[in-house]
């Protein structure tokens, strides 16, 4: 699990940044969204052009250089943040394995050149190298089950640790068999538009003939009847011989996606990554709600924290789901002048699980 990033000069996080799951209140409710010591799912709330969006795109930067998973190189222009001087973005991940700390920082001049690159677990520092210099420290590459291997310092073009996990063999539950199977099953996607998504997997799905494949189609209408969209699906043939998804309408039939309202196929977008959670160590969702009724977001939100997801974090600006009847005041955060804070830590006041969050934020208690 992730228990700590932190990023700095990247995009318009001139100064570092850093969300710590490990830091949380002793509140007796809503303990569900506690686990091995960690917060595993959290809001992120803030206004227009604060960063909720970079900040996602930012912890999903470990996914670029580690694995062959899904990018999205168009979201990863203008890298460097424009009133900095430095010439790299410094990202630092601490990861909790098997209840050890590892530790990974890296630099980058861009999203695909790496400046330098080290690995601590515990106190212990496995390797350090400088892609400039082309010189590195890697005395205790044994930490890694890597001790043999010989690292070509001189023609280094890949990241030093994917090139040692390429390199060895690394037993399932070694150190860094569980980082990268983490990093390999992180998520980010959001409700805006097409199925743009971030690692994971790689391709593109088309989410209906999905649903048709996998023999969901009666679970699917079930879903979205819970949500109050009474449809009735069934699997036609169109016009072309294709088998597609109709809604029926007494006795006329039309094409679902055709008459799906923006609300209806951003449900559709969850729906079909919700298939995967018990599999996805990290998710990240921007906007999550951007579509849905204060309704039906609180019980997309439920269904979220009551996942087997591994951990959550969703941006939002919908007041209406600040409430302790989902999570608690430690787990939502709101991001303003280049600080990540829980509401927990952003009063003197006491919180407590009566308390009307919204209603306290409203008036201006949460600074």
């Amino acid at each position: 699990m992730l228990k700590k990033f932190t990023v700095q000069n990247y995009k318009g996080f001139k100064d570092a940044i850093s969300i710590d799951f490990s830091k949380y209140r002793d509140y007796k409710f809503n303990s569900h969204v506690i686990n091995n010591g960690l917060l595993t799912k959290a809001v992120i709330y803030g206004k227009n052009a604060t960063g909720k969006t970079n900040f996602g795109l930012a912890l999903f930067d470990i996914t670029l250089h580690l694995v062959d998973k899904q990018q999205s190189p168009h979201e990863y222009i203008n890298y460097l943040n424009a009133a900095s001087v430095e010439s790299s973005a410094s990202f630092e991940y601490i990861f909790l394995l098997d209840n050890t700390e590892v530790s990974y920082r890296y630099k980058k001049k861009n999203a695909n050149k790496l400046d330098f690159e080290e690995l601590y677990i515990g106190e212990n520092k496995v390797y350090s190298y400088s892609y400039t210099a082309k010189r590195g420290d890697f005395e205790n590459l044994e930490l890694v089950d890597a001790s043999s291997l010989q690292v070509p310092t001189d023609e280094m073009s890949i990241s030093v640790l994917r090139y040692i996990k390429n390199n060895t063999v690394q037993e399932k539950k070694s150190i860094l068999s569980q980082l990268f199977y983490f990093v390999e099953h992180m998520l980010w996607f959001r409700s805006l538009g097409d199925n743009e998504y971030i690692g994971y997997k790689n391709g593109i799905d088309f989410i209906m003939e999905r649903i048709i494949k996998d023999d969901k189609l009666s679970d699917y209408e079930r879903f979205l009847n819970d949500m109050e969209i009474p449809l009735k699906l069934e699997l036609r043939t169109d016009i072309t011989g294709k088998g597609t998804i109709y809604a029926k309408f007494s006795d006329k039939y039309l094409n679902f996606w055709e008459i799906a309202s923006n609300g209806t196929k951003a449900l559709t977008l969850f729906y079909y990554w919700s298939q995967k959670f018990s599999d996805i160590s990290f998710l990240f969702i921007d906007e999550f709600d951007a579509f849905y009724h204060t309704e039906i977001s609180e019980v997309i939100l439920k269904k979220l924290t009551e996942s087997k997801l591994g951990q959550a974090l969703v941006t939002t600006h919908n007041t209406g789901i600040m409430s302790n009847n989902f999570m608690r005041p430690d787990s939502y955060f709101i991001l303003s002048k280049n600080k990540l804070t829980p509401l927990s830590d952003c009063t003197e006041r006491e919180l407590r699980e009566g308390h009307n969050l919204e209603k306290m934020y409203r008036n201006g208690e949460f600074l």
